[in-house]
């Protein structure tokens, strides 16, 4: 077998004591039966991306395994020791129903303990977003959760957070990756101090689930949610543990759980995958909305921090909103209940991010609030949060199913989300309109704004080599010109340039270097092209707009723009 000197390294390092016995043989498994697959474990060492590290569970450093988590949490407990001299440290471990999430949690826990610090460790599966509001509610220095969002079952991931409940950003992440980098993995402590683990459970629970009705109630009369009849489903996640008590505390009596979803299990049985954002995993939940004649939908993934929605269109029929549909409506809620208390008065923002809808903008503005817009993960929103405490944060999302209502959280919070977007259909039908109305006359006051997702995946280092090239084509070779629109602005956020290409002219752009670009038509289409930082993909964004003049109008509109976002794929070569 011929193997690469860089991954032969790697491979004989995992062959040494440092290993327990079944790690070692399970690599020397591979190195018999599955050449292709050993490379793929040992070709590089996991990173941390827009969401964290996340990756395939297995042997080898380009895995999640007990070693590359313990490299981490060591690496990290350095750290802070580091940065929090002569403090007591402490720091909150939460994680969800995936495969071998409660045992790497411990394992977690046990290289903290090991190193001096006080671990909180959920004593079962919870929310991402309960783990964000757990960290400030106990005071700690950090937070980390096992979780890989929405991904296969095959995957497991780690997430930190930092003491102001957010995802770490820089500077702080950089300098965390740089020490674990340079450790090695005989340095990591596995025995653990138990003295130093405490396991929490119903008092964090309970000031989560008030806290969270405490940010997103806004006087609905009993009445209005007598009224609304509610499908929920947690698709074998963690949101069965607070959304239907925080339903039911909130005062929502009608609410109707899919039976055959509600427990949690990490292989997702009943979905190809267990993610909101595709109408597949909501099936069941359709079907039951129209047994039960229920107004609204709502589907959290496996971590309970994006959600989807789905609503009745004026025919009735169920229909599933996009996530720029729903954290538009969210947001105009929230600004609409703000104005009408006499909260708004020049200190106030709201939040999304570069590959969202630029309607946010035009909504904030129409209120006189501003919008601050950042990289794409909810760790650029808390940081806003963060960046001006002298401005208070309304509300703000992502294209990607995410809301965070208010700054309990600091990341985005589905369980916040499912109660506000309630508060939106209870008042809506009772004032005789309804989600999907309020949505039009949205697009009439704001211009209809329409975005299409295209996600390409490239799997293993071919896949990988693939994506870094189509974004240097696109980076080195600018297009001129896109479905017959002239490209008037490219956007580099690597370079932190922008470049005007009527003019020539360039200007720099305040903000972190990332791996984004963006094309500008003359027509106001927007396209956005991002390789994914937790997934094998590359993702193009795509943001076309037309005037609607009337709700009447709005098929018309809408196929209007469908043909233009189909010109753009087919002038992209995207398909």
């Amino acid at each position: 077998m011929n193997i690469a000197p860089n991954i032969l390294n790697a491979v004989n390092e995992w062959l040494t004591p440092t290993f327990d016995n079944e790690t070692q043989a399970a690599v020397k498994e591979l190195m018999t039966t599955s050449p292709k697959e050993l490379e793929e474990s040992f070709y590089k060492n996991l990173e941390f991306g827009t969401g964290g590290m996340r990756g395939v569970m297995g042997v080898g450093n380009n895995r999640i395994n007990k070693y590359t988590l313990g490299k981490n949490t060591q690496g990290l407990s350095d750290y802070l020791h580091e940065v929090f001299p002569n403090k007591p440290l402490k720091v909150v471990i939460a994680y969800d129903c995936r495969h071998n999430s409660n045992t790497l949690a411990k394992v977690v826990a046990d290289v903290f303990s090991a190193n001096g610090i006080q671990v909180y460790l959920f004593s079962d599966l919870r929310p991402t977003p309960e783990l964000s509001f757990a960290l400030k509610y106990l005071g700690c220095q950090c937070g980390i959760v096992l979780t890989a969002s929405h991904n296969p079952p095959e995957y497991n991931g780690y997430k930190v957070y930092w003491e102001d409940g957010g995802q770490i950003v820089p500077p702080e992440d950089a300098a965390i990756i740089n020490v674990i980098e340079n450790l090695d993995y005989d340095k990591i402590k596995f025995n653990a101090n138990e003295s130093l683990i405490q396991y929490i459970d119903t008092e964090i629970d309970k000031a989560f689930i008030k806290s969270s009705i405490e940010n997103a109630s806004f006087n609905t009369p009993a009445e209005a949610k007598d009224n609304l009849q509610i499908v929920f489903t947690s698709l074998h996640g963690t949101s069965i543990k607070s959304i239907p008590d925080t339903l039911s505390q909130a005062g929502y009596k009608n609410v109707h759980i899919v039976p055959e979803q509600a427990v949690p299990d990490g292989n997702f049985p009943t979905v190809k995958s267990p993610n909101p954002e595709e109408p597949e995993a909501l099936t069941m939940a359709l079907a039951l909305a129209d047994k039960t004649d229920s107004d609204i939908v709502v589907g959290t993934d496996p971590d309970c921090d994006r959600l989807g929605v789905a609503v009745r269109n004026n025919d009735g029929k169920m229909i599933l909103l996009n996530g720029n549909q729903t954290m538009i409506l969210m947001t105009s809620f929230l600004l609409k209940q703000w104005k009408k208390a006499g909260k708004i008065n020049g200190k106030q923002f709201v939040g999304s991010t570069i590959v969202s809808t630029p309607m946010m903008m035009e909504l904030a503005s129409s209120y006189g609030v501003e919008c601050k817009v950042g990289l794409t993960g909810f760790k650029w929103i808390a940081k806003m949060i963060k960046d001006f405490p002298e401005l208070e944060f309304i509300g703000g999302g992502e294209e990607s199913f995410g809301f965070m209502v208010g700054d309990a959280v600091r990341d985005k919070d589905a369980v916040a989300a499912t109660l506000l977007i309630c508060e939106v259909a209870a008042q809506a039908k009772a004032a005789g309109s309804s989600v999907y109305k309020e949505l039009l006359q949205l697009y009439v006051e704001n211009g209809f704004y329409k975005e299409y997702l295209v996600s390409l995946t490239k799997k293993g280092i071919e896949g990988l080599q693939e994506i870094t090239q189509m974004m240097i084509d696109l980076r080195e070779n600018p297009l001129k010109e896109i479905s017959g629109q002239r490209v008037i602005m490219v956007e580099d956020y690597q370079s932190s340039i922008a470049l005007n290409l009527l003019t020539g002219e360039e200007s720099t752009m305040d903000i972190p270097k990332s791996n984004v670009l963006i094309y500008y038509t003359e027509d106001g289409s927007k396209i956005c092209a991002r390789p994914s930082g937790t997934e094998p993909k590359i993702k193009f964004y795509i943001s076309v707009n037309a005037e609607l003049d009337s709700v009447t109008n709005f098929d018309a509109a809408e196929s209007f723009l469908d043909e233009k976002i189909q010109n753009i794929i087919a002038g992209m070569q995207l398909k």
